[in-house]
């Protein structure tokens, strides 16, 4: 785990809110899509950052989608592993979770491992969670105009869609700058 991606106390308050069977059900929304993306892009590996209880998997297993090499990271989760770089980094519901002060190093972190592409999906809103300190699951709640200066100091989009998945949001597809 890198002690700059995550603060121990905030580390903390992220083990007590994955003990809820239903924190972190958005990748199961987003698999269908991933799904496609690895279907036209033939990639090989997946990288799920954040993994949570790797519901992405889940969901890619539903759609009839096996990816030769998966791979979870959430430091929730210190059994699997560091982040592995991949032919297809899935970012969900992860970014608007991160500490203000930790957003640059987990992006630069993503940047790291992402081989080909990268599939983020962002939700703009508050959560329907709290941390047990009070504060509303997302910490950062700011519109796309705000995060698409951030991904581009990291990534090239090629695709950018707004949802209503779970509340509004967007969803991106990068490369690696």
């Amino acid at each position: 785990m890198n002690s700059l991606t995550i603060s121990n106390g905030y580390l903390n308050l992220q083990r007590e809110l994955h003990q809820d069977f239903n924190y972190g059900v958005a990748s199961l929304s987003f698999a269908p899509i991933v799904a496609d993306l690895i279907r036209q892009t033939k990639a090989q590996s997946v990288s799920d950052y954040g993994a949570g209880k790797k519901r992405l998997l889940e969901g890619l297993t539903k759609a009839g989608v096996a990816p030769k090499r998966y791979f979870p990271y959430d430091p929730v989760f210190p059994e699997y592993g560091c982040p592995q770089e991949a032919d297809l980094v899935c970012c969900i519901d992860v970014l608007e979770h991160i500490e203000p002060e930790s957003l640059d190093a987990v992006l630069k972190e993503l940047a790291s491992i992402t081989v080909g592409l990268g599939f983020f999906s962002i939700h703009m809103g508050p959560a329907g969670k709290t941390l047990s300190d009070g504060r509303n699951a997302h910490l950062i709640q700011q519109p796309s105009s705000w995060w698409l200066p951030k991904i581009c100091q990291y990534f090239n989009v090629l695709q950018l869609t707004s949802h209503n998945t779970m509340g509004q949001g967007i969803w991106l597809i990068v490369r690696r700058i």
